[in-house]
């Protein structure tokens, strides 16, 4: 009897998939790529001359954006060298990179690409989500390498701590933005062009309007017309909501093309294919950012003990009962500590492997952590109150790497 291959594919209806499969798709496809890539530069090393199989970022703590974009851009010809594993090296200090080093490296330098000052990023207070600077000095060379920088986080598997705004994720994704985009951008603005929607009344003679956004840059009062002539045509009841949708365009699209453009081709260079494809808007923020939910108690199910103490251990149960007692903003502290990132996994801190050893007697020693393999070394303090003290220095100093 004949028989025919099935064609069928769930990853061809990536709708019946939850996030979490999805996301272990594209890591597997990344790590075939990462393969890929090694035995290409072993193959190349045997005939051609020496060539590195890893991507290695070395960065100075004080110059990292520098240096960063100095060694990235030295490969924009060499694409394909960007799907590597990454080695992340900190000039000066002894940490070996398994994974630990490049969640702090993402951490430090996403933090310092997101600092108003670099002017390349505004930040709304009552949405509390930055949103690109359409009159950031910047060049797409800088907005380049934050779309790579993201793209590689997702292709190693780092979780970042990002405050976006959803519309991001689907202009990413090739979605148009609405005005209900623009409510997670700048809420006041939309309140206001929902009103004109909404206004029952003259609105040529109330809102006095015309075809034209007023924008302030460096000081100076600027406009642009949102059609030609638009400083001509008045803003009626009949022409509202295409004044709306222009106007929507204009600053979710317009005002920012050459920036975005520069950030989703870096993006794409990265981790762009089928496999991202399969991921929605709001599942691409889960992949990028990690859950918003910080679960302990599921951490603590899953959390694996060696070196003599076992999970009714005094020290454990210290352990928990201080880890529990914290607030959040010390939990995220604890979790940087322990396994470099204080953002949970897609599918939460229930999906982690966490591992908590006897790190010897009880001494004034600190707790310390491999970040690479979220692995806890926990001396076995005398009492709950040392090792509550001992443990939050620990995880309020807890920057830098060094040998043990």
């Amino acid at each position: 009897k004949d028989t025919q291959r099935c064609s069928f594919s769930f990853c061809a209806h990536p709708f019946v998939l939850d996030p979490g499969t999805k996301s272990k798709l594209l890591q597997l496809d990344a790590n075939n790529q990462m393969r890929s890539q090694i035995r290409g530069a072993l193959f190349r090393s045997i005939f051609g001359g020496s060539e590195c199989p890893y991507l290695i970022l070395k960065v100075r703590r004080d110059n990292l954006i520098r240096d960063t974009l100095v060694q990235i851009s030295a490969l924009q010809h060499q694409h394909e060298d960007l799907k590597k594993p990454l080695k992340v090296i900190f000039k000066g200090e002894e940490g070996i990179d398994e994974g630990g080093v490049q969640k702090e490296f993402f951490q430090l330098i996403v933090r310092q690409m997101f600092d108003l000052n670099y002017g390349m990023f505004s930040y709304d207070e009552e949405a509390r989500s930055f949103w690109f600077s359409s009159t950031a000095l910047e060049n797409a060379r800088e907005f380049n390498l934050i779309g790579k920088v993201f793209g590689l986080a997702i292709y190693n598997s780092v979780i970042l701590d990002v405050h976006f705004p959803m519309v991001v994720y689907k202009k990413l994704m090739g979605a148009a933005p609405t005005l209900e985009d623009l409510r997670q951008v700048s809420p006041g603005l939309a309140r206001g062009l929902q009103t004109l929607l909404t206004f029952e009344g003259d609105v040529e003679d109330v809102y006095a309007r015309t075809f034209v956004v007023d924008y302030e840059e460096y000081g100076v009062m600027k406009s642009h017309p949102l059609k030609p002539d638009g400083d001509k045509i008045n803003v009626t009841e009949a022409n509202r909501k295409e004044y709306v949708e222009l106007y929507v365009r204009y600053l979710l699209q317009d005002s920012i093309t050459q920036q975005f453009s520069a950030f989703a081709d870096g993006f794409h260079q990265v981790c762009g294919g089928p496999a991202l494809r399969m991921f929605i808007p709001e599942e691409l923020e889960l992949l990028i950012c990690g859950s918003p939910s910080l679960d302990f108690h599921a951490l603590q199910e899953v959390t694996s003990t060696e070196d003599g103490y076992t999970r009714d251990h005094p020290v454990i149960s210290n352990f928990w009962s201080v880890v529990h007692s914290m607030s959040l903003e010390e939990k995220k502290k604890l979790l940087f500590f322990c396994t470099g990132s204080d953002r949970s996994p897609i599918k939460g801190l229930g999906s982690m492997t966490f591992v908590i050893s006897r790190n010897g007697p009880d001494s004034d020693r600190l707790p310390t952590a491999h970040t690479c393999f979220n692995h806890l070394l926990l001396p076995e303090y005398r009492d709950v109150d040392k090792l509550r003290k001992c443990l939050m220095t620990a995880i309020n100093n807890a920057e830098g790497f060094g040998l043990m």
